[in-house]
């Protein structure tokens, strides 16, 4: 395998292990000129699948260019690489089950929409921006304005449950103390007018 850094074919495998699906075999390789990693996948030959672009023209399909996408979206964000890897796996997994031959790019776009709406709102614009191909600043504005009623609309839930929750305690917590200062209240005997504890004590010194 050619290094992707200094170009010699002149490495070796130092880990390999299944994909979590199992359709195919991760290599990690160690470059022996430059000493540089870098990963290869070991797939199952199928009959190319071709996708179906915008302008009706058609292209093979290629995992790397929807990781490319993701990694360009998610530029400067924090997430991880392996995260947008396992996401490239899903749809991948999900374009090879649902499509044998030929697949719509805007269906591609969409599993990429919906992976990113998860991940990270910033990315999910971005890519927005690009694949819906807005006209004018209204159409951008209506998508955000969809991202932010959806929080709203999230928001008012939950405060709305703990308003509820806060108002049922409050209750019980209020008929607990009710309760306990109508029994202190019956046991503590009622004090005669004008007397004391000084005022008894003196009396009662009195009568010896």
């Amino acid at each position: 395998m050619r290094c992707p850094f200094c170009k010699e074919d002149d490495d070796k495998v130092i880990d390999s292990r299944a994909s979590s699906d199992g359709f195919a075999i991760r290599r990690r390789r160690e470059c022996l000129a430059c000493s540089r990693r870098f990963t290869t996948y070991e797939r199952i030959e199928e009959s190319p699948l071709r996708v179906i672009k915008k302008d009706g023209g058609r292209e093979p399909f290629e995992r790397r260019k929807i990781l490319l996408g993701l990694i360009k979206a998610c530029e400067k964000r924090p997430i991880p690489i392996a995260l947008l890897e396992a996401i490239t796996e899903r749809i991948e997994n999900r374009v090879l089950e649902e499509y044998d031959s030929e697949v719509p790019v805007s269906y591609i776009g969409e599993l990429v929409m919906q992976e990113l709406k998860d991940v990270d709102q910033v990315a999910y614009v971005r890519f927005a921006s690009v694949y819906r191909e807005f006209k004018d600043i209204n159409e951008f504005m209506d998508e955000l304005k969809g991202m932010l009623s959806g929080g709203r609309r999230a928001a008012v839930r939950a405060a709305v449950d703990r308003a509820a929750g806060k108002k049922t305690g409050g209750k019980k917590t209020g008929g607990k103390k009710a309760g306990g200062r109508k029994k202190a209240a019956a046991k503590k005997p009622a004090a005669k007018k004008g007397d004391s504890p000084a005022s008894g004590k003196s009396a009662g010194s009195g009568s010896r």
